[in-house]
């Protein structure tokens, strides 16, 4: 018997998610090296930190989060029923209080493109 590493058995070999080069599974590694997950790390870390505003896990979610009315286009920040309607509102994304007109808007909305 050869000693030789498969091709591609996922029970003993695996790619590596940034060079993509097969290495020998060993625990829960996933890196076929220091490098490779240094570089990932950099990466994932650079993506986050132009992305997506990071929300605590202890903190209340209600109050930072914009809600729409589907009846009369309404919008609450950390209110999930409209006040004219009297129904509850859809929920459109985390978010807060615009410095111009004050009115409810989304950090998604904020960041398309």
């Amino acid at each position: 018997m050869s000693n030789e590493i498969p091709l591609r058995h996922d029970s003993v070999t695996i790619a590596c998610p940034v060079c993509h080069s097969d290495f020998l599974v060993s625990g829960r590694k996933t890196y076929c090296s220091e490098r490779c997950r240094a570089s990932a790390y950099r990466a994932r870390r650079d993506n986050s930190q132009s992305k997506v505003p990071v929300v605590g896990k202890k903190q209340p979610l209600k109050p930072i989060t914009v809600y729409e009315c589907d009846i009369c286009g309404e919008r609450a920040l950390g209110e999930q029923r409209c006040d004219e309607c009297q129904k509850f509102m859809r929920r459109v994304g985390f978010g807060g209080l615009c410095p111009h007109c004050d009115g409810a808007v989304a950090y998604d909305e904020l960041t398309v493109g």
